[in-house]
């Protein structure tokens, strides 16, 4: 069975990073279960887009960023395209390096008991630069299987700890409720787990994975347990925080110090892991897209020990580890990044509906009419949450 998980677990640890901490964390504080409804819908969605995203990948043997470009006949609609998809994800993950990085030094810091100290975050940009300069998907990958398991049985076990009510759990999942005041907090947890970065970097991996479209089925297998025990770890985070009594939240360790008054110096420690794994799997994955997505756009050939390809991630891994001597309150960054990632997010489906639906590209594993039904339902979904979430500030203004 593990032989055929492997990328989808990268995708996993991509979005549970310490944005989905922070923001799950303040869903969580300030509408307890209330929203737990949004995880399940955003988790449905991950699976729905990243599969055809890895769909595109293993038959085109190439990123989604090459994909669009290629179904593009006008130069200037290329051009474009690719300016808007390089920037979204180049410049855009420069800005979640720095909480990945701040968020694997919190972890660290939170588990270990040792004081603030700047070498921390040259330690995790160290240990990540070493990770991405050997080039190897293999160790990556087995890396972040690891990575993945251990967030999953510390925040899981944080959960437990604080003995929820399972019937309000399941109302929460089961039950929408839109708490007033809660509409950026749905987009942020929705733009925190589909996170538009994965697509290009799923349709990029497969191809790392696996040889031909006959794999297709451990393609599938790989992105629905794989994500589904993501979104579990991002359930587990809700449950803990809606226990902790916290009023205001300033990261993700923030959730560790509500709990530990209550449940003991083990749910420091195990918030603690869990948030040191999500940090650092998510520090890899940003500069990781980033430069996939560089390399489609400008049909780079060499690969992960390719120098251009280096040059890309290794800029991105440098803006992380320099911005944690800024000093900056991170929650206001992640929580509006988060959103902002929630109202790109349908731009890039629709580019992903679109090429999946190429007959001259996909052939006869084109998307079935069922696929586009269900993609176009959820894309409508998150296009009417995105415009809500627009309306509401500019009728506050």
């Amino acid at each position: 069975m593990f032989k055929k998980v492997g990328p989808g677990f990268l995708i996993a640890a991509a979005f549970i990073g310490p944005g989905t901490v922070t923001i799950c964390t303040l869903a969580g504080v300030g509408f307890g279960f209330a929203l737990l409804w949004a995880l399940l819908l955003s988790v449905i969605t991950t699976v729905v887009f990243q599969e055809m995203a890895a769909r595109i990948g293993i038959l085109t043997k190439q990123g989604l960023a090459a994909s669009i470009r290629s179904q593009l006949r006008k130069p200037w609609a290329r051009n474009t395209v690719t300016i808007i998809i390089l920037s979204a994800v180049v410049i855009g993950n420069a800005a979640y390096e720095a909480g990945n990085i701040g968020g694997a030094v919190l972890g660290l810091e939170a588990f270990t008991g040792a004081e603030p100290s700047p070498w921390f975050s040259w330690l995790i940009g160290g240990a990540v630069f070493i990770l991405l300069f050997a080039g190897s998907y293999k160790i990556l990958e087995k890396v972040f299987i690891s990575l993945v398991i251990l967030m999953s049985i510390s925040f899981i076990l944080a959960a437990f700890l604080t003995r929820p009510d399972v019937g309000k759990v399941l109302e929460g999942l089961f039950v929408p409720s839109l708490p007033e005041g809660s509409l950026f907090t749905v987009v942020a947890l929705i733009g925190t787990t589909v996170v538009p970065y994965n697509l290009f970097l799923h349709a990029s991996l497969v191809s790392e994975k696996w040889e031909s479209v006959k794999d297709l089925k451990a393609v599938r297998w790989d992105t629905v347990l794989s994500i589904g025990l993501g979104g579990l770890i991002s359930i587990a985070i809700v449950v803990s925080a809606s226990a902790s009594g916290l009023t205001e939240v300033s990261s993700g360790l923030d959730l560790a110090k509500g709990l530990e008054p209550l449940y003991g110096r083990a749910a420091t420690y195990f918030l603690g892991v869990g948030l040191f794994a999500a940090g650092i799997t998510s520090a890899i994955t940003a500069p990781l897209a980033a430069a996939y997505v560089a390399a489609s756009c400008f049909d780079w050939k060499e690969g992960l020990s390719g120098r251009r390809f280096r040059m890309v991630w290794g800029l991105i891994l440098l803006v992380g580890v320099l911005s944690q001597f800024l000093k900056i309150k991170p929650v206001e960054i992640i929580q509006f990044a988060q959103v902002a990632n929630g109202l790109l997010l349908p731009v890039i489906c629709i580019f992903l509906l679109w090429i999946v639906n190429q007959s001259n590209l996909m052939g006869r594993y084109r998307n079935k009419t069922w696929q586009n039904i269900v993609g176009g339902m959820l894309l409508l979904l998150i296009v009417f949450l995105g415009l809500k979430s627009i309306l509401s500030v500019i009728f506050a203004i």
